[in-house]
């Protein structure tokens, strides 16, 4: 399984962050730039992924699988407001994520599961039959 990185609320190259980040207007800039840090690992039966998105429901998921690859996907918007009429500040915030999987052949894309439980997204890749590892077969001697 190889993976495909990518992150669309990153609008300019790194490189750019070190002379955009004061905020010229004296408050505080906050980038939200974050991945989730995915573990992947093989079994003889399958394949687990596991993302760390603390703070999220389930509800907050989008997770597609079109023409081999898995896309998990996520988009929060938060408005922070003041009570009374007269505010010198308002904050808009925009947090989304976007992972995207090559999936191998060996993959059986209709039984694919996920379950959200503690801030971990946890998906499970079940092989296909014919891609599980066969029992030893034992030859006797005639």
């Amino acid at each position: 399984m190889s993976l495909v990185k990518r992150n669309n609320d990153v609008w300019f190259p790194s490189i750019f962050d070190e002379f955009l980040k004061p905020d010229w207007l004296g408050g505080i800039q906050n980038y939200n730039t974050h991945v989730p840090a995915v573990n992947i690992q093989e079994t003889e039966k399958d394949f687990i992924l596991e993302l760390v998105v603390p703070g999220k429901t389930k509800e907050d998921f989008n997770i597609e699988v079109d023409d081999k690859v898995l896309t998990i996907s996520s988009e929060h918007k938060e408005e922070k407001k003041e009570d009374n009429d007269k505010y010198t500040r308002r904050e808009f915030r925009h947090y989304a994520f976007r992972r995207s999987f090559n999936l191998p052949d060996s993959i059986n894309e209709e039984d694919i599961n996920a379950a959200y439980e503690n801030g971990i997204l946890k998906l499970t890749l079940p092989k296909r039959e014919e891609a599980l590892p066969k029992p030893k077969k034992v030859i006797e001697i005639s």
